[in-house]
């Protein structure tokens, strides 16, 4: 295993992806750095649907093990909105503040608990071999009544954590990674990964 592919063009994610991985000792590479430009269809009704079907069409594509993730926002009041969709609410070219203010928006009288919500984050690994593996993490907040923070990326401003007394936004990255869905995952994926080397 000399390399790994991220079956992602997110710039933001691979920040973190490539923060968590540190020392690793592989080389990570995004779709783009790899060359690769598939239209890829997240038909998939969960997190690790989306996750897989990524995963092994690009693995198919290149023939290297191939990790993709699918990540969201669940709301409970909201029926766990925006979830699968959260990259495409409201448009995927629409502007987080945009997304952020409707959810918000959305809350208007509801309080406390009622405001429940947590990042869900499932990575898929596809192996040449045919083998797809999936991690799960998720890090649980409320939604805050307005955005903070300028760390992250899409809806961190708006989920706050009680237990750190801030919003996913306002963590320092390497604070974030460490509890965070994404960080939570990954590091199950890299226990599995370094198994298979």
């Amino acid at each position: 295993m000399d390399k790994i592919i991220f079956a992602t063009s997110n710039q933001g994610k691979m920040d973190e992806i490539r923060m968590i991985m540190e020392g690793f000792g592989v080389q990570i590479l995004s779709m783009k750095e790899a060359g690769i430009y598939a239209n890829i269809d997240e038909c998939g009704t969960t997190f690790e649907e989306n996750a897989i079907i990524k995963a092994e069409t690009v693995m198919k594509l290149t023939n290297c093990v191939t990790l993709a993730d699918d990540s969201g926002l669940e709301i409970d009041y909201l029926n766990k909105e925006p979830g699968v969709y959260s990259a495409r609410y409201l448009g995927e070219d629409t502007p987080y503040a945009i997304k952020n203010k409707s959810l918000i928006d959305r809350l208007n009288g509801v309080e406390g608990d009622d405001r429940s919500a947590r990042f869900v984050c499932s990575i898929a690994a596809a192996f040449p071999d045919g083998e797809t593996v999936t991690t799960r993490g998720t890090i649980e907040g409320v939604i805050g009544y307005e955005e903070k923070g300028t760390h992250g990326f899409g809806y961190d401003p708006i989920l706050y954590v009680p237990e750190y007394g801030m919003t996913t936004g306002e963590m320092l990255p390497e604070d974030k990674n460490k509890i965070s869905h994404r960080g939570i995952a990954l590091r199950k994926m890299r226990e599995i990964l370094q198994k298979k080397m």
